[in-house]
């Protein structure tokens, strides 16, 4: 295994800062809004009244956030997805709006209903999720598929197959770098996409769930299916990924965590912008994990993720 890298180039992440404003990423997937509990502890498996401190409620989602995060870091960015026209829906559209995220292609069904989550977030800045997935039709026959020929990279999670299989066939085709957002889902989901991607990233329950371990020779064992890169978030344990027959790890970024809600998401949405850039994977690996550590030190799956220039001073701090 190489050794583990902060940092990263620091040429190369100048070089995103001039190149941000010229990247187009199409992310798809799950679009939901998140209801949030500021509480002293998390549930203890019993029946049990619990004092909220602080509530809010948020977009969220894991394409979502990551489409947040892309436009947060100057790049243009449209998120493809499905909800309910209901009110949810409605403030959805809105919060993407005043992100500057095209939505043209964020479809919200009259008959539909939309994802909505309930967060509860611990002192400690960890987390237990309810999440109503929406209810819309399945078929992706509608998205504008001439429309990825001018996409710098593509990124999907898990939540819409079909969805993602569509676009991650028609960026392939182009050539166009495919970036998936492994969180938990059925064998028979990650069998469809991973044979169509190019760098997914797991977290360590999708990793375990999956391919029976969180351990680094399980990203091995998983390059039959011919990804480039197969990686695995471990929170405050930074990523690990395999690429070209090696083992590589990327070293978290120390923060003084508030809330790791959408920190996964965030790495993503950086990832997919930093390949979208051409950067290399290493460089990517690493500016993904400070964006994700910048948004750890804020409440909420959005509040405090970075722009790009935020970003690199953060990365110039660390030794």
């Amino acid at each position: 295994m190489s050794s583990p890298a902060n940092i990263g180039n620091p040429s190369a992440l100048a070089e995103l800062v001039s190149k941000a404003d010229r990247v187009q990423v199409i992310c798809l997937g799950l679009s939901a809004l998140d209801q949030i509990w500021r509480v002293d502890r998390l549930f203890a498996g019993r029946s049990e009244k619990i004092k909220a401190a602080g509530y809010g409620t948020l977009g969220g989602g894991m394409a979502a956030n990551a489409a947040v995060t892309v436009a947060r870091l100057g790049a243009a960015v449209a998120f493809w997805g499905r909800a309910g026209n209901d009110a949810a829906g409605q403030e959805m559209r809105s919060a993407f709006g005043a992100e500057g995220i095209d939505v043209e292609n964020f479809r919200l069904f009259p008959d539909g209903r939309s994802s909505v989550s309930g967060i509860i977030v611990d002192n400690s800045g960890e987390r237990q999720i309810v999440n109503f997935r929406g209810l819309y039709p399945d078929a992706a026959d509608w998205l504008p598929l001439e429309t990825v020929a001018r996409a710098s990279s593509v990124l999907a999670d898990p939540r819409w197959v079909e969805g993602a299989a569509t676009l991650f066939r028609e960026a392939r085709a182009r050539g166009i770098p495919t970036v998936l957002d492994g969180d938990m889902a059925d064998a028979e989901v990650f069998e469809r996409l991973l044979p169509l991607t190019d760098h997914a990233i797991f977290s360590e329950p999708a990793l375990t769930a999956f391919g029976g371990s969180a351990k680094d020779e399980t990203l091995a064992a998983l390059a039959r299916f011919g990804c480039r890169i197969i990686a695995v978030t471990r929170g405050g344990e930074g990523v690990s990924w395999f690429e070209n027959g090696r083992l590589h790890r990327q070293a978290a970024f120390a923060v003084d965590v508030v809330d790791t809600t959408g920190a996964g998401d965030v790495f993503h949405g950086a990832y997919a912008l930093a390949v979208g850039a051409g950067l290399d994977v290493r460089d990517a690996m690493a500016i993904s994990a400070a964006a994700a550590a910048m948004k750890c030190r804020h409440a909420g799956g959005r509040n405090g993720i970075p722009t790009i220039n935020e970003c690199l001073a953060f990365m110039r701090t660390k030794p």
